[in-house]
Formats: C-alpha cells, sequence, structure tokens
C-alpha cells in the first residue's frame, strides 16, 4: 500500500488556527497538559481493550515520556497506547472538531467502568500554540498496521506519508516557534508538567538530549557510575492519596500529601476526605490549613482535576467562594468542561457538585463539635473566621453548622454557645448578648459586668461585624451589645435616684470644667464606686461611627466619634462627689479632665496631643501629692 497524501484540513471555521492560538486556552503552557493527557488516554484505551481480551500488547510496561531536545528545537511527547491507521489520521486529525473520544465510549460503555477523557480531539490543537511544524508518528495496535507520519506547519494543509515507529502508540513532535523556545529549558518544563501532570494515570517521565550529552562526555570511565544510578523516576504520582479509601489512609499520609502538594510545612488542623461514587463521581481531600483572624490575607488554593489531570486551581463554580480559604485537591471526572478544560459550564450539575461539598465540610464540622469538642475548642480560633465567612456566603451552611458555633467567654476563659450564654444570663436580662472586640482596651467595662456577675463573649476580628448583623436578622428578638454600649439597667444601684437639677447641675459643671458646651454629660449611681467615669455609646451609633470610619478611609468622609458619646458619671465615686462638692477649687478642672480622660482611655485610645496632655497633667497632680 502506498501511503502517500497531501490535503486540506477539514476545518469547520475559517482561521480555526488563530482562534485556537489566541482564545481557546487561557494558558500557553497548557498544551503540555492536553498533549500528555492525550498520550494517557492512549493508553487507557489499549490497557480497556487489552482487558477486554481485543487486544494483545507484550510485557511492555505503559509510559509517556516528554523529551526536550534544545539543539534541534523540538519537543516530542510519546506513548505506547492505542496508536492510529491511515484511516484514523484522516478521520480524528484531520476532521478538526471531530472526536474520536464520543464514538469509543459509546462502543464500549457498557463494559467501562473507568471513564475516559476525549482523546484525538481539539486538546490536539493546542500543540499550534507553541510550534512552526508539528509531526505525528504513529502506529495502531492492529495487527498489520503500518506506520503513519502526519505533518502540518499551522495552516490549513497537511501531509501524510508512510511513518517509521516499529512499536504501537504515537510521538506527537513539536518544532517549537520562537514563543515556545522556552519550554526546552529542562527547569521550565518541570514546573509545567509538575504542575499539570503531577497525578496523572499513568508514569511519566522527562528527559532532555542535554542530559545525554552531559552523559556522554563523562567518558569510557563512567559507565560505573552509570551502573550505581538509580533507574528513571516518573514525574507524577499515579495513586494519589484521595483515590485510596479514607479508611486505609494514615494521619501521617495525610499531612505527607499536603506537604507535597502545597509545599506548605505547617501542619493542617484537620481534613476531610471526599468519596462519592454516586449521582456523581467525586473525590478528594480538603485541608483546613491555620488560617488566624486575618482570614482576609488568607490565600487558599483548591486544585481541582478531571481524572487525575490537573484543570484550574480556585474554580468558583464547582468550588463555593468561601471554601477557597482552604486547601485540597478535588477529582471530578464528570464535570462537564469546554473544549479547553479550563472553565466549567454554570448548569445544575455542578452546582449539586458544589452543594455536596458545602454539605461535607458542614458535616464534618459539626461532627467535630459533637464529637472531639476539645479539639474543636484548640482550632477555633484559626477556623472561626472561615466558618463565619461561610455563614455569610452560604445560607445552607449557616444553617447547617449555626448550632456548632461557640464563643470565648470572658469568665474561666471558656467557650460556650450562643443558647448556652442565653440560658446562663435569662435572671439578669433576655435576649442580649454582651461582648467585647479587645477586652483589655475594655478592661474597665469588663469589670463593672463581672462584679454583676454577668457574661461576655469576645468577638474582636473584622468578619465579627457582619456576622453579628447576620445573626440579629436570623433571631428577630436578639441583640449584640457592646459592653460600651448603652448602660445597662443591672449596673445602676437602683436603691439611689438622681434628682433633675443634680443631672443639670451635674452636666453643667463639667461641661464649664472641660471647656466643651457640646459635651453630652449624665449623673448615674453605679453599683462600682472604684468606677468614677464611662463613655457611653449606643450600639446603632457605635455601628454606625465604624461604617463612617471605613468610608472615610475610602474618603468619603466620616462622622466626629463625640457627636454620639456620652460621659456617664458615678455618683457613688468619691472623686466625681469631691468635684461636685468643690466645683471652685483650683484643681477642679484637672480632675474633672483626668476622669473624662480615663474614661476615654477605657472606650477607646486617645490621640497623640489628648495623650500627651493626659500624661502632662497626671504627672503634675501626682507632684501635688508630695
Amino acid at each position: 500500500m502506498s501511503l502517500e497524501e497531501k490535503g486540506t484540513l477539514s476545518i469547520n471555521s475559517e482561521n480555526l488556527f488563530p482562534i485556537i492560538k489566541k482564545w481557546l486556552y487561557s494558558d500557553q503552557d497548557i498544551f503540555i497538559r492536553e498533549l500528555v493527557s492525550n498520550a494517557v488516554d492512549a493508553i487507557q484505551k489499549l490497557k480497556h481493550l487489552v482487558s477486554l481480551g481485543e487486544a494483545s500488547t507484550g510485557d511492555a510496561a505503559y509510559e509517556v515520556h516528554i523529551q526536550l531536545d534544545p539543539e534541534q528545537k523540538t519537543i516530542t511527547i510519546s506513548d505506547n497506547g492505542i496508536g492510529m491507521t491511515a484511516d484514523e489520521v484522516k478521520k480524528y486529525i484531520n476532521q478538526i472538531a471531530f472526536s474520536g473520544a464520543a464514538e469509543f465510549m459509546e462502543k464500549y460503555k457498557d463494559s467501562s467502568e473507568d471513564p475516559i477523557i476525549g482523546h484525538f480531539g481539539l486538546g490536539f490543537y493546542s500543540a499550534f500554540m507553541v510550534s512552526s511544524l508539528v509531526e505525528i508518528q504513529t502506529l495502531s495496535y492492529q495487527e498489520g498496521a503500518e506506520a503513519v507520519c502526519w505533518t502540518c506547519d499551522g495552516g490549513s494543509t497537511f501531509e501524510m506519508t508512510p511513518g517509521h515507529r516499529t512499536a504501537h502508540g504515537t510521538d506527537i513532535i513539536l518544532h517549537v516557534n520562537e514563543d515556545g523556545e522556552k519550554y526546552l529549558q529542562k527547569y521550565e518544563m518541570q514546573t509545567i508538567a509538575d504542575k499539570y501532570c503531577s497525578f496523572m494515570a499513568i508514569p511519566v517521565y522527562l528527559s532532555s538530549a542535554e542530559d545525554s550529552g552531559k552523559a556522554e562526555n563523562q567518558g569510557e570511565d563512567s559507565s560505573s557510575a552509570e551502573a550505581g544510578q538509580e533507574a528513571p523516576k516518573p514525574i507524577n504520582d499515579t495513586a494519589p492519596l484521595w483515590l485510596k479509601n479514607p479508611k486505609d489512609c494514615t494521619d501521617d499520609e495525610y499531612k505527607d500529601f499536603y506537604r507535597k502538594v502545597f509545599m506548605d510545612f505547617k501542619e493542617p488542623l484537620f481534613w476531610i476526605h471526599l468519596n462519592m461514587d454516586y449521582p456523581f463521581n467525586l473525590k478528594g481531600i480538603l485541608y483546613f490549613p491555620k488560617l488566624g483572624n486575618e482570614f482576609e490575607s488568607a490565600e487558599g488554593q483548591v486544585k481541582l482535576y478531571c481524572n487525575q489531570v490537573f484543570v484550574a486551581d480556585n474554580v468558583k463554580e464547582i468550588i463555593p467562594e468561601f471554601l477557597l480559604l482552604l486547601k485540597g485537591a478535588i477529582d471530578c471526572p464528570d464535570i462537564p468542561l469546554n473544549v479547553s478544560r479550563s472553565f466549567l459550564q454554570n448548569d445544575g450539575y455542578v452546582r449539586k457538585i458544589s452543594e455536596y461539598i458545602t454539605k461535607k465540610v458542614a458535616d464534618k464540622l459539626c461532627q467535630l463539635y459533637t464529637k472531639d469538642r476539645e479539639n474543636y475548642e484548640k482550632y477555633w480560633s484559626d477556623i472561626h473566621p472561615f466558618i463565619k465567612y461561610g455563614c455569610l456566603r452560604n445560607e445552607k451552611f449557616y444553617d447547617r453548622v449555626k448550632d456548632s458555633i461557640i464563643y470565648r467567654s470572658i469568665n474561666e476563659n471558656k467557650y460556650i454557645t450562643l443558647p448556652e450564654y442565653l440560658e446562663a444570663a435569662k435572671e439578669k436580662h433576655e435576649n442580649k448578648v454582651f461582648y467585647t472586640t479587645d477586652s483589655r482596651q475594655q478592661a474597665q467595662y469588663l469589670q463593672l459586668l463581672k462584679a454583676q456577675e454577668m457574661d461576655a463573649v469576645e468577638l474582636g476580628t473584622a468578619i465579627d461585624s457582619p456576622f453579628i448583623s447576620l445573626l440579629e436578622s436570623k433571631n428577630q428578638d436578639l441583640h449584640f451589645l457592646r459592653v460600651d454600649a448603652d448602660l445597662n439597667e443591672i449596673l445602676k444601684d437602683k436603691d439611689t435616684t438622681v434628682a433633675e437639677k443634680d443631672q443639670e447641675a451635674a452636666e453643667k459643671l463639667f461641661r464649664k470644667l472641660l471647656g466643651s458646651e457640646q459635651l453630652k454629660v449624665r449623673l448615674e449611681s453605679l453599683r462600682d464606686e472604684n468606677v468614677s467615669a464611662i463613655i457611653e455609646m449606643t450600639e446603632e451609633a457605635r455601628r454606625m461611627q465604624e461604617m463612617m470610619k471605613m468610608y472615610g478611609a475610602m474618603g468619603l468622609g466620616a462622622m466626629p466619634a463625640e457627636a454620639d458619646e456620652t460621659l456617664v458619671l458615678n455618683l457613688h465615686n468619691a472623686l466625681v462627689a469631691y468635684i461636685l462638692d468643690h466645683p471652685k477649687e483650683e484643681k477642679a478642672a484637672a480632675l474633672a479632665h483626668q476622669i473624662y480622660d480615663l474614661a476615654r482611655l477605657s472606650h477607646a485610645p486617645l490621640s497623640a496631643d489628648a495623650l500627651t496632655a493626659f500624661l502632662t497633667r497626671s504627672q503634675e497632680l501626682l507632684q501635688d501629692l508630695i
């Protein structure tokens, strides 16, 4: 049979190659993924035919090789898989956009247990992104088949001639263009191959002609050294941990896999092994790293695979946004990918996968809370921003984990749930949750609460403010109050009342002494006589102030803090009583300023000028005691 043919490619659209080069693939180096995964598919198909008794291959090990030749400027991807006949080359290569995978899967769908990624489809044409000429050398596994050579320079014409392969399989030889020359460097190719091929199902080897040249230059004495060298190792792990049954995996294996994949030598807190076969096939491992409180700067990395072929990092269509704070690998052979395998179609099937992953994460958290609360509490400082963010972003996630959310109490440094807090406080107040954003800054207010055997919880991270609003929206009668917000009736001495004339006199006096006619002043009888004064601000005003501060940071202006603050003076405090009884004394103004600044210090940091004045005044008052 004479195999010589020239012809025109059957292209369904004009100028397809420029489109492929510029638009079809999001990253140029994706050609390695496409060509190596095609090679793996070719071997998988042959293995399947062998298992059915429809092919025989001898004892050769199944392998894929990436070979670099910087001198010849070629990259060769070789496999010993199914190969192609001349008719198959015409059918699968010349007719662009026709994939042999559909026909193959249809023929063997009843007997195949392993899903097969499309082979010899549009993925092959990614080769032209980096090549001025692409050559195929192939020989079919079929008995009596003849080797075929196919070449194309990226135009719409091709040439077919007899090939030189003597064993079944395919070589894709890329004669790289200027853009592709960087891939001839072994380090560059190693980096790309590690990214896309680390877990492909067939061993993949990488070599360079430079390696062979170096070995030859070692001279005749190199034979003994070569004999002592280890055999070449594949660059990939063909059996990633996520394929194992979770019950067969050890903690050390999970940790080793985490270090290997993410190069993170801090141990993860815990992990979730996903293993589902119905109604869709999905396997993977999600790790909870130590996020800390500033989760905004956390960079997770959830790698998506399709039949062990890397697709992309952090694909938000299938991995819910809040889960992207985690690290992990998910392999879903059934995800509907477009021809470049880079973007997911946002359909109902994908949403079901996303919902399943969300549910499994929520179930794991609830399980830890229920069965291993001691460790759950240890993890909380690291994982609570993630959980709260998830509640804000995903209502179903909130519904599943809401009963597992815990809060650090100011009493005995223990953790409690919201129902536990409300139950313990019901004799003193109902549907109110006192909280602190800074236990040191707000120590005076916490002291007032503790003196009345009341509790507060710590909510001091950036995510807590919107999270509090979420909880209030979910529980209409519930109100969160920062400890320096409205003065609770419980803190007042109910046996002592303040006459209206005394109120007016105290306000007039302190406004005069402090030199501020706009200052709000109120006289109260607080239970704790050691507290001279506190700054009060309504919870609503404080939240508005925080929001305005954020707008101020954005250049939109902010309101002054003093506009919503009230100086609450304690009638039972000796220092306050002294000032009220001796308003004309020379040091009354200094004492009033000192009381005011002490109250402000317990509420928020002083400005630089105010702090300087406070320190100077403190020194002067101390000197008066000598």
